[in-house]
């Protein structure tokens, strides 16, 4: 009896050192549309958050313990890599592909440059899994978090559960991607009519909606499609696109449109980062488009553009750069998490 009540009482103690955090509401900006994340599924809590900020930042993810997904997407540049056109991964191998821009993924269908993966709980198992890349298995990940000295607490506060689970560890992961809105730049400011856009911005604006919009849908500026946008093929990568998932030659060299917030300082651009600057991307819109059966249907006819109007289309996307974002220190390496 005497070690019933013994059970009884540390069962009680562990409850009640468990509280679950109160539920976060994700606010969707004015104008925005509905996010297509279910947040019934995963509720923001702010201890689900932080442990999911202390996985992205943890190189523990990776096979070797060198790479941690911060090590491709840095939160000073809009979470994109912009040393290098290729994501470089452990052993220091080369990837075949340009680590995107991180934001606003709530809004998101679909995932990665091809639409490999569906939903976003999802999303850390492709680099986690590739072999040029984090060349680890989450089974294999769940274990050194359960052996490590903070993450059964970590895991324990967020879930009221120190076992950890792969599902528990991917839908952590994703709470701290979900915080990741940006929606405070200069354009934001303008349509809640706290700011104007200078004279050469106007102009780009009004070019930007003429030529670029049907694509870069406003506010999120991605339409979530996939598209061939007429780049020449890199002869060494022989990367298809989307139909290398697909299958389906329809798809061959159409990749997923990006976002162009914060473009001004996720550089270099495309796919396979092979422009630096902006006016180089203007430039091949304009001159460089190769045509093909795939190629998209927005670029069937030849865009015309001076190279004044090309600065003016730059001026405005840099009213998309959301310095609040860059600089938000919620989204910077926990040190007080994992030291």
């Amino acid at each position: 009896m005497k070690k019933l009540m013994v059970l009884l009482l540390v069962i009680s103690i562990a409850t009640s050192a468990y509280k679950v955090t109160d539920t976060i509401h994700f606010i969707v900006p004015k104008g925005w549309p509905q996010p297509e994340y279910d947040f019934t599924q995963n509720p923001l809590t702010t201890d689900k958050i932080s442990l999911g900020t202390a996985l992205f930042y943890d190189p523990i993810l990776s096979r070797d313990s060198t790479i941690a997904c911060a090590t491709c997407h840095s939160n000073k540049t809009a979470f994109a890599q912009t040393d290098q056109s290729f994501s470089r991964g452990i052993d220091n191998k080369l990837g075949t592909r340009n680590a995107p821009a991180l934001m606003n993924l709530a809004w998101n269908t679909s995932f990665m440059w091809d639409g490999a993966v569906k939903h976003l709980d999802m999303q850390a198992l492709a680099p986690m899994s590739n072999p040029d890349e984090m060349d680890e298995s989450i089974k294999h990940v769940v274990s050194k978090l359960q052996q490590s000295k903070h993450y059964p607490m970590l895991f324990f506060k967020a879930f009221g559960d120190s076992i950890i689970t792969g599902e528990h560890t991917l839908k952590a992961m994703s709470q701290f991607m979900l915080t990741l809105v940006s929606y405070n730049a200069k354009y934001d400011s303008v349509l809640r009519r706290e700011a104007l856009f200078t004279q050469q911005e106007n102009n780009g604006y009004r070019l930007f909606r003429a030529n670029c919009a049907s694509c870069h849908r406003e506010p999120l500026f991605t339409n979530n499609q996939f598209e061939n946008n007429g780049l020449p093929v890199d002869t060494s990568l022989h990367d298809n696109g989307r139909m290398r998932i697909t299958q389906d030659s329809a798809n061959y060299l159409q990749f997923k449109v990006p976002t162009l917030r914060n473009i001004q300082v996720s550089y270099p651009y495309m796919h396979d980062g092979r422009f630096v600057r902006l006016q180089q991307v203007l430039n091949h819109y304009t001159n460089g488009i190769v045509r093909s059966k795939t190629l998209s249907k927005q670029l069937q006819q030849r865009i015309v553009l001076s190279n004044c109007e090309k600065e003016e289309i730059i001026a405005f996307l840099a009213t998309l750069t959301d310095k609040n974002y860059l600089n938000n220190v919620q989204f910077a390496y926990p040190k007080n998490i994992l030291h």
